[in-house]
């Protein structure tokens, strides 16, 4: 009897045994085949997406960088690296959000959203331009990014976006160089004064700066040629002075 009662045990466990393995073979497939990481990077992702169309930016930084890095083979990763530094752009992280998208421009320099990349890059610029009597790096360097967009991609839509914010760029560098040209004529420096309105005027033709320059520049050249001939009065007389 006991005989029989063990043998009983013995199928039983071989059987309890044979569907743990049949069913841990199918776990171990589908991890290999990568079926529940595609489920749960995807959850990942719909909620990232989520989060950055209900303005939930801080956290969606935080969802798209998980899947950045617990996944980085899946065929989300790359568009969780650009999630990021659209998340960044959007709360006025400017510098990380340059960062970001220069990172991706460099691991994917051929994706197809290169276009929308370096206009990001540009607008992280555009974004912290500063008024004409500050120095205008960030102007600089939005107009260089929005140039360079417009170069290698002129058909693009975002190059017709770059046009109209490079002409702003290019407003803003006109006021800054009649600003600072103004500051000069003030203060009597009129040969660096009239460096500026020269340089605003042949760089930046066409933005409404061009009368302005003009005069300043003729007078300018009066306010020179005024120094110049009292100068040269002055040298003229100064034998005579000497005997007097």
């Amino acid at each position: 009897m006991r005989r029989q009662s063990n043998r009983f045990t013995m199928i039983f466990l071989l059987m309890l045994s044979f569907f743990i393995f049949l069913n841990g073979c199918s776990t171990i497939n589908r991890l290999l085949s990568g079926e529940e990481e595609e489920v749960d990077v995807e959850e990942l992702m719909t909620d990232g997406m989520s989060q950055l169309e209900r303005g939930s930016y801080t956290a969606a930084i935080e969802t798209f960088t998980k899947v950045k890095d617990r996944y980085p083979y899946s065929k989300f990763a790359i568009t969780a690296e650009m999630k990021v530094a659209d998340a960044l752009y959007q709360t006025e992280e400017y510098d990380r959000a340059q960062e970001a998208y220069d990172e991706f421009e460099k691991l994917h320099p051929k994706h197809k959203e290169i276009p929308y990349i370096i206009y990001q890059k540009g607008m992280c610029q555009f974004m912290q331009m500063t008024t004409k009597d500050r120095e205008q790096v960030h102007t600089v360097k939005a107009k260089e990014e929005f140039e360079r967009l417009i170069s290698r991609f002129p058909k693009d839509v975002y190059a017709d976006r770059a046009r109209k914010n490079l002409r702003k760029c290019l407003i803003f560098l006109a006021e800054h160089e009649i600003h600072v040209g103004h500051f000069y004529f003030k203060k009597g420096f009129y040969r660096a004064a009239l460096a500026r309105y020269t340089y605003a005027l042949e760089n930046y033709p066409d933005l409404g700066h061009y009368s302005e320059a003009l005069e300043y520049i003729s007078q300018c050249k009066e306010k020179l040629a005024t120094e110049k001939g009292l100068e040269e009065a002055k040298k003229s007389r100064w034998p005579f002075s000497i005997w007097r």
